[in-house]
C-alpha cells in the first residue's frame, strides 16, 4: 500500500498496489475484529468491478513492458499471490513473485551491505570545500557517489529542491550499488570524504567505520577556483534546479530561503558577530534573487571559506594525516586515481 511504499522500497520499484491506504486500513480492522475469512471477503468487495479492472490492467501493462520484472508485496503473502493470479487470468502471463516479499529483499540487502563493506577496500577523496571532489569522482569507474544516492550535497548548504529519500531507501540503493561493483569485481572503490550524516540521513555504521580507517587522497585547488565552483553549484545551478521544480518565481524564492536557512543552521558555530556580518553580505546578494549579483554572492562564499569552512577542514584533515597517501592539484590527483581506479 502507498503508506508502506513511502516508508521505503527499492530504486526501480513502481508502486501499483492492490489496495490503497483506506482499503488496507478497513481490511486490517476487519481482520482484527472478525477474522481472516471476513477480511478476505471484504477485500474482494472493495477491490472489484471497475476498481479491480483498472488495477489489473496496470499490472498487465507493466508485465508486458517489463517481462524480466517481478512483483512483491510487503511479506510476499496473500496480496502478491492474488495479484499474480489476477494477472494470469487476465493475460495468461505467469508473472514471477518474490518469495518473502519486501521484507525478505530488505533483509537480503542489509546482509549484503555488510558483506560488501567487509569484502571491499575503500579510498577516501578529501579536500577543502569547493575543490571539485564530486566532479573528479564522476570521471572514474570504481567509485560510489554517496551524495548522489543520498540526494544531498553534503554541507549545510547542500539541500536539494526535492526531499531526501528515506533512510531505508538510501540504504537499499547503497547496498545495490555495492553489489553491482562486486559483480564487476571492483575490489577497491573511491568514496568522497563525508561526515556521519549526509543531510538528515546517516551513513551505515559499518561503512562509516571502514571509511575512518581508509587511505586518503587530498585534492587541492586555488581559492579563486573554489569560489567560482561553489558559486556555480550553489547559486547558478541550484537556483535553476529550484526553478525547474517549483517554477521561476516560486523556485527563486525557495532557493533564496534555502540559502538563508542554511546560513542560520551554522549560526552557533560561526558566532554572533561573524554570522551578522556574513548575513548582511548574503542579504545584499539576495536583495533581488532574480538578479545574478555575482560579486555579492562570491563575497559571502569567500567569507565562509575563510572564516569557517577552511579552518574546520584543516582540523579534520589533521586527524587523518597519517592516512594521507597522495595530495595534489586536480591534474595530479586525476592522474594518480586513473592509475588506481
Amino acid at each position: 500500500a502507498p503508506v508502506e511504499y513511502d516508508q521505503g522500497s527499492f530504486p526501480s520499484a513502481l508502486n501499483v498496489p492492490i489496495m490503497n491506504d483506506d482499503e488496507r486500513e478497513a481490511i486490517g480492522l476487519c481482520y482484527k475484529q472478525q477474522g481472516q475469512d471476513r477480511a478476505v471477503a471484504l477485500g474482494h468487495e472493495l477491490v472489484s468491478g471497475d476498481v479491480k479492472a483498472q488495477r489489473v490492467a496496470a499490472w498487465v501493462n507493466f508485465a508486458q513492458q517489463h517481462p524480466q520484472g517481478a512483483l512483491f508485496c510487503f511479506r510476499g503473502g496473500m496480496r502478491s499471490k492474488i495479484t499474480q493470479q489476477w494477472i494470469y487470468e487476465q493475460s495468461g502471463i505467469m508473472y514471477p513473485r518474490v518469495k518473502g516479499g519486501y521484507k525478505a529483499m530488505r533483509r537480503f540487502l542489509l546482509d549484503e551491505l555488510e558483506t560488501s563493506v567487509v569484502q571491499t577496500d575503500f579510498t577516501i577523496l578529501s579536500g577543502r570545500t569547493g575543490v571539485g571532489k564530486t566532479r573528479l569522482l564522476q570521471r572514474l569507474t570504481c567509485y560510489v557517489d554517496l551524495e548522489g544516492i543520498y540526494r544531498h550535497n553534503g554541507s549545510a548548504f547542500g539541500k536539494r529542491p526535492l526531499p531526501q529519500p528515506s533512510q531505508i531507501d538510501v540504504e537499499n540503493e547503497l547496498s545495490i550499488t555495492l553489489l553491482k561493483h562486486r559483480q564487476q569485481q571492483h575490489a577497491c572503490l573511491l568514496l568522497e570524504d563525508e561526515s556521519a550524516n549526509i543531510g538528515s540521513r546517516r551513513i551505515p555504521n559499518s561503512l562509516l567505520e571502514k571509511m575512518g580507517q581508509a587511505p586518503v587522497v587530498v585534492l587541492e585547488s586555488l581559492l579563486e577556483d573554489r569560489i567560482e565552483l561553489i558559486y556555480q553549484q550553489y547559486v547558478v545551478d541550484s537556483r535553476e534546479q529550484y526553478q525547474t521544480v517549483f517554477g521561476a518565481e516560486s523556485g527563486t524564492k525557495r532557493w533564496a530561503e534555502n540559502l538563508l536557512n542554511a546560513l542560520a543552521r551554522i549560526q552557533r558555530r560561526l558566532g554572533g558577530d561573524r554570522y551578522l556580518e556574513v548575513k548582511a553580505i548574503m542579504d545584499e546578494a539576495l536583495a533581488d534573487p532574480s538578479l545574478p549579483a555575482v560579486e555579492q554572492h562570491k563575497a559571502w562564499i569567500n567569507f565562509l571559506l575563510g572564516e569557517y569552512y577552511d579552518a574546520m577542514y584543516d582540523y579534520q584533515l589533521e586527524k587523518k594525516a597519517d592516512r594521507v597517501i597522495f595530495r595534489g592539484d586536480e591534474r595530479a590527483v586525476s592522474d594518480y586515481l586513473q592509475q588506481r581506479f
